[in-house]
C-alpha cells in the first residue's frame, strides 16, 4: 500500500476528522537527507478533527504522531502538520 494512502487510513480511524488533506512533498527534498528516488518520504497533512478540542498545538501533534508511529519509524522521514479543529477550519 502506498505511504499516502497508509497515512490517509491511519488518521481517518485515529481520528474521524472532518477534512484531511495528505500532500506528498518528496519531490522538492530530493537530493535532501532522507530522500528516495521512489518518494514517499515528505508529507504535509492538514487535518480537521473534533478531537483537537481543547488541545494545544504539541498535544494534537502528538495524537497524530501517534497514529503514525509506525510510517514515522519507517518509510516517513519527515511530516508538517496542521491539525485544526472544525471551528479553527
Amino acid at each position: 500500500m502506498q505511504v499516502s494512502r497508509r497515512i490517509e487510513t491511519k488518521l481517518q480511524s485515529a481520528l474521524d476528522p472532518q477534512s484531511l488533506e495528505i500532500v506528498d512533498e518528496s519531490h522538492l527534498h530530493a537530493g535532501h537527507a532522507g530522500a528516495r528516488p521512489e518518494g514517499e518520504t515528505h508529507f504535509r497533512v492538514h487535518v480537521v478533527s473534533e478531537a483537537f478540542v481543547g488541545l494545544g498545538r504539541v498535544a494534537r501533534q502528538r495524537l497524530v504522531y501517534a497514529a503514525l508511529a509506525e510510517e514515522l519509524a519507517g518509510p516517513i522521514h519527515a511530516l508538517s502538520i496542521r491539525a485544526q479543529t472544525p471551528d479553527e477550519a
